[in-house]
């Protein structure tokens, strides 16, 4: 379980474990070898940043969205839009906002992307959440919504566009993002890169009140250095 939550949302990126695995493996070897405590110094200081990864992926990426729905101040009868779902993790959580509204779910279900991603795993999340009946899920590639244009008041995305190959590819995200938004809808996209290049489009798309801020230690990954920012914006 995650930061209070009912459902299984594993880890975000989880093969990027492999490589400081490997390397603290051949730290305490080299610490053994030599019988010099720097390897293991090092090693030490690899697992304490890459608890930052993991407390983020396990309770620090819910308390943040917590505050970020709180501070969208929904009421309840929206349409929202979650790009790159995964698991459910914020997906279900603004679904337990709704009342009359609805929330669709879309990804490509890459485990590369998010340990046992797979939409049956999120299905399964939202009936442990007890928003089975206000959610959708959909097969979807970002860059090729396949929604009509102004279908949903608010649209939503956590560490998920980075995923996307190619600065071309991700600019028609955005694109494709604000083609489905409604006027007068909002969007927030929290992610580790590239937040600057979404503020730019953002704002060429003539999007109003666009602004970014970080979102603070709780969703660092890997230290200060690897920090999450939220980009939000609504349209005119």
């Amino acid at each position: 379980m995650s930061a209070g939550r009912k459902g299984r949302y594993g880890l975000d990126a989880p093969y990027l474990l492999v490589l400081p695995v490997i390397v603290i493996v051949f730290d305490v070897w080299q610490a053994a070898v030599t019988w010099r405590p720097w390897p293991l110094i090092g090693g030490a200081l690899i697992v304490f940043f890459c608890g930052f990864g993991w407390h983020s992926s396990r309770r620090g990426k819910f308390v943040v969205w917590r505050q970020i729905l709180d501070d969208l101040k929904m009421r309840g009868d929206e349409q929202i839009l979650d790009v790159g779902c995964g698991r459910g993790a914020v997906l279900l959580m603004a679904a337990s906002r709704l009342t009359t509204g609805h929330a669709t779910g879309i990804d490509l279900w890459r485990r590369q992307d998010q340990s046992g991603n797979a939409m049956e795993a999120t299905r399964k999340n939202a009936d442990a959440e007890g928003v089975a009946g206000r959610i959708s899920l959909e097969t979807a590639d970002m860059t090729a919504l396949p929604f009509a244009p102004g279908s949903f008041d608010l649209i939503v995305s956590s560490l998920a566009i980075h995923n996307v190959p190619g600065q071309e590819k991700r600019d028609r995200a955005i694109e494709e993002i604000i083609r489905v938004l409604r006027p007068g809808g909002r969007v927030a996209i929290a992610d580790l890169r590239h937040i600057a290049r979404y503020r730019e489009r953002l704002e060429a798309l003539g999007m109003a009140d666009v602004s970014v801020r970080d979102l603070g230690w709780k969703m660092w990954w890997g230290g200060p250095w690897v920090p999450t920012k939220l980009v939000t914006a609504r349209r005119q």
